[in-house]
């Protein structure tokens, strides 16, 4: 079974700031609850082949996982996918203009578990929605102080 979350919101900032701020790895613990520590395994900033470690708890387990920036289009798109890990993810940030100094912010999660974690993935997907939900609410309350 499959894994495939998408979530988003509007923000009323600009898109460029929106997304400076969102795709930037080492922001996500100022805004993603359960992401407790990010080390950079390659240089920043943020470019296609660029690796980030990242710690997690979820569901009462610590995560540790490697993303691996497979695509970046500056203001518009940000694609990263699980390079090491307990199962295989892919993550995609996107943003496009809503109105005048506005922005709405995608954020999908999908992946393909295996073994336990595929037992558990109607689980994990209602606690990646509330997560992924409460998460940008965060971003949102950050960026619109």
């Amino acid at each position: 079974m499959s894994v495939d979350v998408l979530t988003e919101i509007e923000i009323q900032r600009p898109r460029d700031e929106v997304a400076a701020f969102a795709a930037d790895p080492g922001n996500v613990t100022a805004w993603y609850k359960n992401i407790k520590s990010v080390e950079w395994e390659t240089p920043p900033p943020a470019a296609v082949g660029s690796r980030v470690r990242f710690v997690a708890r979820l569901l009462g387990r610590t995560l540790a996982y490697t993303y691996a920036i497979r695509e970046v289009e500056p203001g518009r798109r940000l694609v990263m996918h699980t390079a090491e890990g307990p199962f295989p993810m892919e993550t995609i940030y996107t943003w496009e203009d809503a109105g005048e100094a506005a922005t709405r912010m995608t954020l999908r999660n999908r992946g393909e578990p295996s073994g336990f974690a595929a037992l558990s993935a109607p689980l994990m997907t209602r606690a990646m929605r509330r997560a992924n939900e409460a998460d940008l609410r965060r971003l949102k309350e950050l960026l619109e102080a």
